[in-house]
């Protein structure tokens, strides 16, 4: 294996408060259109990046103000990239358009008791869940003209859900709660009626802290998920693609990777090309791939490197772009958002 390094191609300061979040714009980053994403922030704004194509650095393009009234701690562009959703303390979901270039709020999704912690689109954009600090799992669908409906809502975690994650290809919907354990919820047949179908918990090798966030490999049937007990899970299952037999193929632990992080994982994110970042309290960054050198009992995925003192203060949040060569995001406590490019 190559000498790999992660290097540092931008520090993106702006936000005057800790970056909670960000999201690369799925739509952009190929047949030359310019790397877009967003972050969201304390200082109850988000700002929406763009990279120039000449000298490949990003500098911010609007600000989304006036709207959050509390921190907005989650920001999720649509598959199609039109839309980005953004989740608050305030408890509310907004939802913005680009229209010619000006973000205008279209939507306000209401209904969470207090702040909502995370939002994400299913993969043809016509769902969006949401979860909060009042235990609750909320689906939206989506209507014409911009209206969003709530469909189900999801009551299972018995404390702070921390994160919603759509699967990548089928509309089964992953929570994960400061209860220290994964839901995993599917529809049962056309009645939007929503099922919590397995749990990932303690009694089957899950974490045994506040389950932060969980990330899918690219074909979506392995998923990677941090704690605050200091831990990396995969998971995997064993066929994607619960429709074509009406029956629910349930994910099992694979291993756990530890040792690696000493103070709380907030964040995991899989490349398309099969590496894991993680960003923790320790203000590092590691990244982590498949071993395939290993023997029967040896590790299946070891580390690929460390990042020491990424930022200077708690990393909230990595995100790997999509497309060809991806960079990786991260944002930070210390109120800079940074990019970096896997180079050997």
């Amino acid at each position: 294996m190559e000498r790999l390094e992660l290097k540092e191609v931008q520090k993106l300061e702006g936000h005057t408060d800790r970056v909670w979040s960000l999201d690369w714009n799925p739509a952009t980053g190929h047949a030359g259109i310019p790397l877009v994403f967003a972050s969201c922030s304390g200082d109850k704004t988000v700002r929406i990046w763009e990279q120039n194509l000449s000298t490949n650095l990003f500098s911010c393009k609007a600000t989304l103000e006036e709207t959050h009234t509390r921190t907005v701690r989650s920001c999720a562009w649509s598959p199609s990239g039109k839309l980005l959703a953004t989740a608050s303390f305030d408890a509310t979901t907004a939802i913005w358009e680009n229209v010619g270039g000006e973000f205008e709020c279209v939507s306000t999704l209401e209904g969470h008791e207090n702040e909502v912690k995370s939002v994400s689109w299913n993969a043809s954009g016509t769902l969006l869940a949401t979860c909060s600090r009042d235990k609750s799992v909320w689906i939206w669908e989506v209507q014409p003209g911009n209206e969003f409906e709530c469909v189900s809502v999801l009551q299972g975690h018995t404390q702070d859900v921390k994160m919603v994650r759509w699967h990548p290809t089928e509309d089964i919907l992953f929570s994960c709660s400061y209860d220290n354990n994964i839901k995993v919820w599917a529809d049962e047949g056309d009645s939007d009626d929503w099922q919590c179908v397995q749990t990932l918990g303690e009694p089957n090798n899950g974490h045994t802290s506040t389950v932060w966030a969980l990330s899918f490999n690219a074909s979506g049937d392995k998923m990677v998920t941090c704690s605050d007990d200091l831990t990396l899970k995969v998971w995997e299952t064993e066929h994607v693609g619960m429709q074509s037999g009406g029956g629910f193929a349930p994910w099992r632990h694979v291993c756990t990777l530890t040792g690696y992080h000493d103070r709380t994982i907030f964040s995991v994110h899989w490349s398309r090309g099969g590496i894991f970042a993680s960003g923790a309290a320790d203000d590092a960054i590691r990244l982590f791939v498949e071993n395939n050198e290993s023997q029967v009992d040896g590790p299946l995925y070891k580390l690929l490197l460390k990042k020491e003192k990424a930022h200077d203060m708690d990393i909230n949040y990595v995100q790997w772009s999509h497309g060809e060569k991806p960079l990786l995001a991260s944002a930070s406590d210390d109120g800079t958002i940074k990019v970096w490019d896997l180079v050997s």
